[in-house]
């Protein structure tokens, strides 16, 4: 196959001027020239981010009207219950929003359906057993913007339902309570690329203006939610590289004794980008991928030590287990390739029976 290298024309001037300016190399100048990064402004958020550079997040699609019926919950001691994800993205907002609640004097409860069973997102037997069990307020996190039966069903009962979502929308949104989403159609919000755990920090955010607390309430969870971001594979720019930057400081004096252990298992020493994608990641997917999603939640809302390590022994067990089906799954795929002769065509897609589907964050934390 024949390549053809293509170069991106350089304005060496500017480049120098950055040099010179920001006291970084010529590499690095490049780098940030080639990314479309060339405001000082932006130059500056992008080398050295702090937590001034968050927006308001009252910019984004009903979050007041969103903290607002959540306070209404907390004033009211409903029963609440919040509906997430079985990936390190769905595992870590749940983690965020129900500590935060908690310390808020809300004891919410959380629903995370099986993979194997129930698939993605809202389904209609969880939401049947959330109307019997008496709930009067659902928060889904990093899932629900599809879920249009499912809240229907819900308002038919008098339920509420919060949604927060970062995944494209339908044609039409839910007919929700409200809908926090940057991928609305109708959103001004200035990012649109965060994740699941970033909308859920940026609810908290906004909680916690709303109520006067000091920004220390929301920021000391940078480091779950940083976990979140990294792992979901979302572009590391603009209020995305804020959360990576600060939350892997965080996640080096971390006090979440589940995420300690984890990292002290997993076996990296260094705390970066690498280590979140190819040593805690792997371990939390492989919970919700081999049926056993609440024990990766588990591990983030302990603080018994010895828990911990339980625990943790646990998805290092499912990893490996989960690292065998691949295997197996990859033989058997190589095998029918053989068998067929199709290795001159084009394209090729495979199936085969039990074979487990694979997201995006999951086909790219392979170790």
């Amino acid at each position: 196959m024949k390549k053809k290298w293509e170069f991106y024309e350089t304005n060496e001037q500017r480049i120098n001027e950055i040099v010179d300016k920001f006291n970084i190399s010529e590499i690095l100048a490049k780098i940030i020239v080639n990314r479309g990064i060339t405001d000082d402004r932006d130059i500056e958020v992008f080398l050295n981010p702090t937590r001034n550079d968050f927006y308001d997040p009252f910019l984004m699609p009903d979050m007041e009207k969103t903290v607002e019926r959540i306070l209404k919950a907390i004033d009211n001691k409903e029963k609440v219950i919040i509906y997430g994800d079985y990936d390190v993205d769905g595992i870590t907002s749940i983690t965020v929003l129900k500590k935060f609640l908690s310390e808020r004097g809300l004891n919410v409860d959380y629903y995370i359906p099986n993979r194997l069973e129930e698939g993605y997102g809202l389904n209609k037997q969880a939401i049947e057993k959330i109307i019997n069990e008496k709930y009067t307020l659902i928060i889904t996190v990093d899932c629900g913007i599809s879920a249009i039966e499912e809240v229907e069903i819900c308002n038919k009962s008098g339920i509420d339902v919060i949604v927060t979502d970062h995944h494209e929308q339908l044609d039409t949104i839910p007919n929700a309570y409200t809908v926090v989403d940057c991928k609305r159609k109708d959103n001004t919000y200035p990012f649109r690329e965060l994740c699941g755990a970033g909308v859920v920090f940026k609810l908290i955010q906004a909680i916690s203006i709303k109520l006067n607390l000091d920004a220390k309430e929301y920021l000391k969870y940078l480091d779950i939610v940083c976990v979140g971001t990294i792992s979901d594979i979302v572009p590391l720019v603009d209020e995305n590289r804020v959360i990576a930057k600060l939350g892997l400081m965080l996640i080096e004096q971390t006090k979440n004794i589940g995420l300690k252990t984890l990292i002290m298992e997993s076996g990296y020493k260094k705390i970066n980008s690498t280590m979140v994608s190819f040593g805690i990641a792997p371990r939390i997917n492989a919970c919700g991928r081999m049926g056993y999603q609440n024990d990766a939640l588990d591990l983030f809302l302990t603080n018994n030590i010895e828990e911990a390590r339980q625990i943790t022994s646990k998805l290092n067990k499912y990893n490996s287990e989960r690292q065998l089906k691949e295997r197996a799954i990859f033989e058997q795929a190589i095998s029918k390739l053989e068998k067929e002769d199709l290795r001159n065509m084009n394209s090729i897609v495979i199936s085969g029976d039990n074979w487990h589907h694979r997201s995006n964050s999951e086909l790219l934390h392979q170790k």
